[in-house]
Formats: C-alpha cells, sequence, structure tokens
C-alpha cells in the first residue's frame, strides 16, 4: 500500500499523540530524532568535501529546533555550518539546543543582523537548510521572514527543507507562491498533503513512530535501510488522503 500523506490535523493528532502517554516521547527526543535525519539527508545529497558551508535559517518554533539540531549534527559530520535565526525561539529547550551550537563552536548570526550582512553569507554558502516554518504555519508570511524568503529563493544555491518548505500550506502546498522551493525536502513522521506537487527528491525522516502508532493511523510506512535515519521516496509515489 501507499504511504499516507497527512492532513494539518491529522499531522498534529500524531504529534500529539506522540509526546502524550500513549506514545511517552518528551519533545526533545523527538527534535534530537528529526534533526539528526535532516543532517543525515542533507549530508547524504550534498557531500562535505563539494558543500562544505552549510546556511541552516531556523524559525522560532520547533522546525527552528530541528534545525539547530541538525546543524549541531551537521558540525559533528564535519560541515561548517552557519546559523541565522531572523526571529530567535523564547521557549528553554530551544536556548537549550542553541547554546549546544556554541558549545560546538557554530557561528550564529545576529537576529538583527542587516540584510546586507545576509545576503554575504548566502552568498558565501553552499547549501541552504530551510527550517523556518513547519506544518503549523497560516499565511501570510510577516516581518522580518517576509524580507527573508525572497533571498534565500533567489540565492541560486541548492535548499533542503525540513518537513515542508517555508512559506508552503500544509495541505494547499505553494498555492500563494512566496513559499521557497527547495531541491530536497525530508519528510518528518510521514509527508504531508500541501507537499504532494513537490517534484524534487523527497525522503522521510520518521524512524521514531511506534508500530502501535503506524498502525493505528494506517501511515503505510517504507522500511528504512539498515542504520539509516532516513528513507527516500520515489517520486511516482502514489498517494492517499486521510
Amino acid at each position: 500500500m501507499s504511504i499516507r500523506y497527512l492532513t494539518a490535523k491529522l499531522a498534529q493528532q500524531i504529534d500529539e499523540e506522540l509526546m502524550n502517554s500513549a506514545g511517552a516521547f518528551s519533545l526533545d527526543q523527538l527534535m534530537e530524532l528529526a534533526g539528526l535525519a535532516c543532517a543525515q539527508t542533507l549530508a547524504k545529497v550534498y557531500s562535505k568535501e563539494k558543500y562544505p558551508r552549510v546556511l541552516v535559517c531556523c524559525g522560532p518554533g520547533n522546525q527552528g529546533g530541528d534545525g539547530l539540531v541538525a546543524a549541531r549534527h551537521l558540525g559533528m559530520f564535519g560541515y561548517e555550518p552557519t546559523i541565522y535565526m531572523p526571529k530567535p525561539g523564547s521557549k528553554d529547550i530551544y536556548k537549550r539546543l542553541q547554546k549546544q551550537c556554541d558549545n560546538m563552536k557554530i557561528k550564529t548570526m545576529p537576529p538583527d543582523a542587516p540584510l546586507d550582512s545576509f545576503r554575504s553569507t548566502l552568498s558565501s554558502t553552499d547549501v541552504i537548510l530551510d527550517a523556518i516554518f513547519g506544518f503549523s504555519f497560516k499565511g501570510p508570511v510577516r516581518a522580518p521572514f517576509d524580507a527573508v524568503l525572497p533571498l534565500i529563493s533567489s540565492a541560486g544555491k541548492p535548499i533542503v527543507s525540513v518537513d515542508i518548505p517555508s512559506g508552503w500550506d500544509v495541505e494547499k502546498g505553494n498555492e500563494a507562491g512566496v513559499g521557497i522551493v527547495p531541491d530536497v525536502l525530508v519528510s518528518l513522521t510521514a509527508p504531508k498533503e500541501g507537499v504532494r506537487s513537490f517534484t524534487g527528491r523527497h525522503f522521510l525522516g520518521g524512524r521514531f513512530v511506534p508500530k502501535a502508532m503506524e498502525e493505528k493511523f494506517e501511515l503505510n510506512l517504507p522500511e528504512y535501510p539498515g542504520f539509516d535515519q532516513i528513507v527516500e521516496l520515489p517520486q511516482t509515489e502514489g498517494t492517499q488522503k486521510l
């Protein structure tokens, strides 16, 4: 059977069940596993020999937390990540993840850095990891991100997006035409309705979904190879709406 693509409501329900008494995961655990999957995806497609400099763009929510975890792992993999947070998250978990990156001596741009500085960093990077907005995003894109997204899109650099490209609606996709169009997408847990039209390389990074939950929601997840945290989805994958 084909993998299921998730509506916003169901994606939220699965997230909640993963972290309640049924799933028994903590947010820290899920972010660590998701961020590792994102880092592994980027490393699989873009080798550190050819693409050593990675600009990790993080939003203020859980998506940004995944990005910070990915930045730390990319540093451990031998890449040279730089973190850009136009609006840093205020929660304790976000601050701890940022501190972990600081301890790895990973460069973080000041959040109030002028756009010219961001443009300069974009021009000198090799690949971008987009971890700005997640599946809970609702438009329109507001400041400061309304200036950041177009610069990322026009930079002409390879882009890897986390879970759903920033600026896309979780169900309607890039209907408004303001979202980032990445070359690579790593869906977390299961792909979302809005990325059905995505035509780049598509990976799944959800090797934490319990068998009981996979069966309950009839997710029909593919087998992960060996000890990898990711599995590539074929572009011709048939889909069902849940």
